[in-house]
């Protein structure tokens, strides 16, 4: 059975400031005079009203709700899954950290594929873990997740966690739920499956019954950056055991999703159909860039994400071109990581459609 380190294993820490939302939850009741926080209640705000208008400036005098209950309530109604399987927090990133704090040791080791996406590897070596990584299985069409190599690491090195991004970044690979069933089971008992769904919502399959499970020994992170457009206010969520996601309230910063942020998910996710609309529309836009550099020759990977991956002939010629596209302005990605030094990726939004935009690589190709 997955574990948590021992200091987590007793009753303590506990929240020691729930705040307002939490309170009048617990209380039952309104709490109108907010005597005790040292909140800047009595701010004008003249300066950010003239600028944002007043409807905003509204948001910014108090902390956020710790449990973002409307945010979750919306999610569980929506994809139908419980409502206490469910934490949110500032975004993916700060949830892989979060579950690296709640499960893994300083000195443990953990499991992730060498150039998946690199803030894993960031966090764990900031945790003090071993992070043990290993190769992409390529193949023609095909740059993957070694699931039985992640496997095999695990045991071998009496892994802790094994991290996989599902569908991959940066290449785009899907596993199917099948393959991931597989996974879980190949771990060694005591060895947490962190699940990195961020480009979930860009699946065929995203409503799938699989999507929707609370699975023991998974810590399963999605996000509200791709498909519903708030990059830039940080919101992201965890699907888990109920008594997997105390644990990780223990080591979570409180009020790390500002009242503003989580209003403004409490907006979007109340207009579904525009989510859906945008999604739709970047399929469309990825087939298209597909398609366009099919027909140059590329080598495009399959993708279920927001993006396409173009495995050049080589990293210098990558490295060469996603230097030149940068100096005329034009950013792509291009991995950091050596072993993946070769691929580029583009993500499917309008400008990149615009001709002649991504003229220097179009040229590397012919």
């Amino acid at each position: 059975m997955s574990t948590f380190p021992k200091h987590l294993r007793d009753d303590g820490p506990t929240n020691p400031f729930p705040g307002i939302r939490v309170l009048e939850r617990r209380l039952g009741r309104e709490i109108s005079h907010r005597l005790g926080s040292n909140e800047g209640l009595d701010m004008p705000h003249r300066a950010l009203r003239e600028h944002f208008s007043d409807a905003m400036v509204e948001h910014v005098y108090c902390y956020g709700d710790s449990e973002a209950l409307g945010v979750r309530q919306r999610l569980s109604e929506q994809q139908d899954i419980p409502l206490d399987a469910l934490l949110v927090d500032a975004g993916a990133d700060s949830l892989i950290a979060l579950a690296l704090r709640a499960v893994a040791e300083p000195g443990l080791s953990v499991v992730g594929t060498a150039g998946t996406y690199p803030t894993f590897g960031y966090f764990a070596r900031g945790r003090g873990c071993d992070l043990v990584e290993v190769p992409y299985e390529e193949a023609p069409n095909r740059l993957a997740p070694d699931l039985e190599a992640l496997a095999r690491a695990a045991h071998e090195h009496d892994a802790r966690l094994v991290y996989l991004a599902n569908p991959d970044n940066p290449s785009g690979h899907l596993h199917h739920d099948d393959a991931v069933r597989r996974l879980r089971e190949a771990l060694p008992d005591d060895c947490w499956l962190l699940l990195d769904e961020a480009y979930h919502d860009f699946r065929d399959d995203a409503e799938s019954p699989f999507s929707r499970e609370v699975l023991p020994g998974v810590i399963r992170l999605r996000t509200l950056s791709k498909a519903h457009g708030l990059a830039g206010l940080r919101i992201g969520y965890a699907i888990a055991e109920p008594g997997t996601l105390a644990m990780m309230m223990k080591v979570r910063i409180h009020y790390a999703v500002s009242t503003l942020t989580l209003a403004a998910a409490e907006v979007v996710l109340d207009h579904p159909d525009e989510t859906r609309e945008h999604i739709a529309a970047v399929l469309k836009r990825r087939e298209r860039l597909a398609e366009h550099f099919w027909g140059l020759g590329a080598e495009v990977l399959p993708s279920a994400t927001n993006f396409i991956g173009i495995r050049l002939s080589s990293a210098e010629l990558a490295e060469r071109v996603n230097r030149e596209l940068l100096e005329a302005g034009r950013l792509i990605a291009r991995p950091s990581h050596p072993g993946l030094g070769h691929l580029l990726r583009i993500t499917a939004v309008e400008d990149a459609l615009v001709p002649g935009r991504l003229k220097i690589l179009e040229d590397a190709l012919r």
